[in-house]
């Protein structure tokens, strides 16, 4: 099936989705490496509300158009990095969208069940089709702390896709899938 998401999404809408179904997202998503995981949930606050928003596991190539920033490459990077702190992430944050590539572990896993939630993957080394999608930079947090590629960008898009659901709300995987077809 192929879906076309406003965020935030519903809970409903989350639970509707199932692995290999085709998702494009419209409104926020927000940037977020390993630093800025990891900075995010040792603050006690966080200047912007994750639950509204998709989380893009990216590090993206911008620029300043005088006082404007502008996307020039979004491709998505290796989400695994991210799995010894996504779990915490899903509870604490309330996101139920994660795009990323070459998917997550158990632990994440388990928690896009309780806290439903799906990770979708995005093409490598389409950044400059997903820098097309961006249509505004919305803010920035921790640049100076952590640099470009690090920092959480807030981006409003329309349409970001393709994005495959790999990993669903019901435990449904296709990495474990592909992993028993090749044992097989």
């Amino acid at each position: 099936m192929e879906y076309n998401l406003n965020l935030p999404a519903s809970k409903e809408e989350i639970k509707k989705l199932k692995i290999r179904d085709i998702i494009y997202v419209t409104g926020k998503i927000f940037t977020a490496r390993d630093e800025a995981h990891h900075m995010m949930l040792e603050k006690d606050e966080i200047p912007f509300n994750p639950s509204e928003m998709a989380l893009f596991h990216c590090g993206p190539l911008m620029k300043k158009d005088n006082s404007k920033w502008q996307v020039v490459s979004a491709g998505p990077t290796t989400s695994s990095r991210m799995e010894i702190f996504e779990d915490k992430f899903l509870e604490r944050f309330g996101t139920n969208i994660i795009i990323g590539k070459g998917g997550m572990g158990d632990k994440t896993e388990k928690a896009l069940q309780q806290f439903t939630g799906v990770y979708t993957a995005y093409a490598g080394g389409a950044g400059a089709l997903a820098a097309d999608k961006v249509e505004e930079v919305l803010g920035v947090y921790w640049l100076e702390e952590l640099g470009m590629p690090e920092a959480a960008w807030i981006f409003k898009v329309k349409e970001f896709g393709p994005l495959v659901v790999a990993i669903d709300s019901h435990g449904g995987s296709i990495y474990k899938e592909l992993k028993k077809q090749l044992k097989a």
